[in-house]
């Protein structure tokens, strides 16, 4: 990925500059400045935004220390890399005084400078990441509102949450996001597309679940013949994301074999494919979200330490509905307006009694909740009141009602249970884990018995 602010290079002699600018293009930093008189060079730091100066110590005329601390006082930020032919103690000493972020003596390894110079430019990035984000957080207003259009909200904590995502779109750092389940942990990931990633890919998927081998196939795909079965090669997700975004749910249910593949595709930016030994490079930025407390799980030993605190460098804690009831009556009128449209129907007023109702419920199911109430209420509705929200279920089907009513001959344990998982899927808004998790029993095992039930209706 090609640096938004070029590398300045300073020395008086043309081949060193030549030698460092090869070393540098070589690792893929090919964005370089290469000037050989100070006044030029000043005239650069004064003028351009720069990612990082390498300066030599010795230049004739405007010493080198004269030039570091005319670059510290033109661009404070700026990180300067000093490189000198007479390696001293107090030499190093009086440069690190002086702001100097690096002090190397010639002949300077490649790896060395390198090292330096990508040290430098990370600096760099993390102080304009930084700039950024105090100026969006001390501004009122939302600079790109219509990326927040799918959330319906008229809520203070939100309003906070979006001028945060603002802020942190334009960084390449990974992004958690938590929050109980149907609170919009998706939608706020969307957003983070929307406003820096538009025309680049998104891509989803569900973690839980995964074996180890499923999340290696699903993430870096395979070569042809990499196992059995693998008649043909396949893009893993990583590869199909390219340079936009990965968003992987439900990370804290992640398998610990898989949290280390998760941890070095973080830290090297780079996979393998399934049956290749050639390392592929990893563009995408990483999205992750959970319901559960990802902190608490680290420190029993459930999820690894070196990861979360990889994946917390943008944390996003969503609210849940119940700690922003003003935002009841707006999502109910939404709503409203969707389930009219899917059923071809007329659309109903709430009363203010059932309004006063959904407002002083718990919403376990948050977000996610309200909608299957609402269209649950309006699938059934015939006219009348309007009765929407727990207890309030108008399906005639006695298995369907949130009571369990029972005719006069008793259903068999097999019709019970499936009554059962379809009244934990209305509630749950349609997401098999949170259903599996009320019912208690794992998600492929709902999954089974969803699949089996959908086999019997046929």
């Amino acid at each position: 990925m090609r640096e938004p602010f070029p590398v300045l290079l300073i020395d008086d002699e043309a081949d060193i500059l030549h030698s460092f600018e090869l070393c540098l293009r070589a690792v893929g930093i090919d964005n370089v400045l290469c000037c050989q008189h100070a006044p030029d060079a000043l005239s650069i730091i004064q003028t351009r935004r720069l990612g990082a100066v390498v300066l030599d110590l010795c230049m004739p005329g405007l010493s080198g220390l004269d030039i570091l601390a005319q670059a510290r006082e033109l661009r404070p930020d700026l990180p300067v890399i000093v490189v000198t032919g007479v390696e001293s103690i107090e030499s190093a000493v009086e440069c690190m005084k002086g702001g100097a972020q690096d002090y190397l003596a010639k002949p300077v390894e490649e790896e060395r400078l390198v090292a330096s110079v990508r040290t430098a430019l990370e600096m760099s990035r993390l102080r304009r990441e930084n700039a950024s984000l105090r100026q969006s957080l001390v501004e009122d207003h939302l600079n790109n509102p219509e990326a927040f259009a799918h959330f319906t909200t008229v809520s203070p904590k939100m309003r906070q949450i979006f001028k945060y995502l603002e802020a942190i779109s334009v960084s390449s750092e990974p992004v958690l996001i938590c929050g109980e389940t149907g609170v919009g942990k998706e939608l706020a990931a969307r957003s983070i597309h929307n406003l820096a990633y538009s025309s680049k890919p998104f891509v989803a998927v569900n973690v839980a679940g995964l074996d180890d081998m499923m999340f290696s196939d699903t993430l870096f795909g395979h070569r042809k013949g990499a196992f059995t079965g693998a008649v043909h090669a396949r893009k893993g997700l990583v590869e199909q994301a390219g340079d936009g975004i990965l968003f992987l749910d439900e990370i804290g249910d992640l398998r610990e074999t898989s949290q280390i593949k998760l941890l070095r595709l973080l830290q090297e930016r780079e996979y393998l494919p399934l049956g290749s030994d050639v390392p592929r490079p990893a563009e995408a930025r990483l999205v992750v979200a959970t319901n559960h407390d990802l902190e608490a799980l680290t420190a029993r030993g459930q999820f690894r330490s070196d990861l979360y605190y990889r994946l917390r460098t943008h944390t996003v804690r969503l609210p849940p509905l119940r700690e922003r009831p003003e935002d009841i009556p707006a999502l109910l009128e939404h709503f409203i307006s969707q389930a009219a449209v899917s059923f071809d129907k007329e659309r109903p007023v709430p009363s203010q009694h059932v309004l006063s109702q959904l407002k002083a419920y718990d919403f376990p199911g948050n977000v996610r909740e309200l909608r299957a109430f609402v269209f649950d209420a309006l699938g059934c509705w015939k006219g009348g009141d309007f009765l929407c929200g727990p207890g309030h279920t108008q399906s005639p089907d006695p298995d369907l009602s949130t009571d369990l009513h029972f005719p006069s001959a008793l259903p068999t344990i097999e019709d019970a249970v499936q009554a059962l998982v379809r009244e934990a899927m209305r509630r749950a808004g349609g997401v098999q884990t949170q259903a599996a998790k009320w019912l208690g029993i794992s998600q492929p095992a709902l999954s089974k018995r969803l699949k089996k039930s959908q086999g019997r209706a046929d």
